[in-house]
């Protein structure tokens, strides 16, 4: 038969420890919280410098790559904004809660519940930082993709005009002007400028 005994009583070291440990738990969820938000106030900024205002550039028209490499650009793009938009989610459930209502019966005592709540926006801070770095990384390398991939193959055209020549792909044609797909965009060639037209293997 085993027989429980009371054990010493508590020290001033010992209640002041117990102060420390109840004081950092009540206060765990609030920390979490603001560090979620600085992760993800960073990270968007991040994105922001990378997509918006543009640090990185590749080509600027991707039907002039190889087709295969093309599509691997769209693959890497789409794979970019699945990533990114479930990271920026898992950084609002780790800022701000989950998306839910939590019956009163099934609420755990306060210490316990933010605990809970803490360890779960841990989780969710953890797996949407992992993410949304992954998704920077994705457009990175379809920026690269543009930049070192194989150009597109085939037969080229290229027309002389006085003010210089322009070398690629016929895209269009209307009255008076030729649109010519160039490695820097499509560009609009007035046919009574032009003096020379001619296929060429490569441009």
């Amino acid at each position: 038969m085993i027989r429980l005994r009371p054990g010493p009583p508590a020290t001033v070291a010992d209640l002041r420890q117990a102060q420390t440990l109840a004081g950092l738990l009540r206060a765990e969820l609030d920390r979490v919280r603001s560090a979620a938000l600085a992760w993800r106030n960073g990270l968007g900024a991040l994105l922001l410098a990378l997509v918006g205002f543009s640090l990185i550039r590749g080509r600027t028209d991707v039907g002039t790559l190889a087709p295969g490499w093309a599509a691997l650009v769209g693959v890497l793009l789409l794979a970019a904004l699945v990533t990114g938009a479930v990271g920026a989610l898992a950084l609002l459930r780790a800022a701000h809660g989950r998306l839910a209502v939590t019956p009163v019966a099934a609420l755990p005592p306060p210490p316990t519940g933010d605990h809970q709540e803490a360890v779960a926006a841990v989780r969710a801070l953890r797996t949407g930082v992992g993410l949304v770095l992954l998704c920077a990384a994705l457009l990175v390398a379809a920026v690269g993709v543009t930049w070192y991939g194989p150009p597109r193959t085939g037969p080229f055209v290229q027309v002389g005009t006085g003010a210089g020549t322009a070398c690629g792909t016929v895209t269009g044609a209307a009255v008076g002007t030729l649109t010519v797909r160039t490695a820097t965009g499509p560009v609009q060639v007035p046919l009574s400028d032009t003096t020379t037209i001619r296929a060429v293997p490569a441009c």
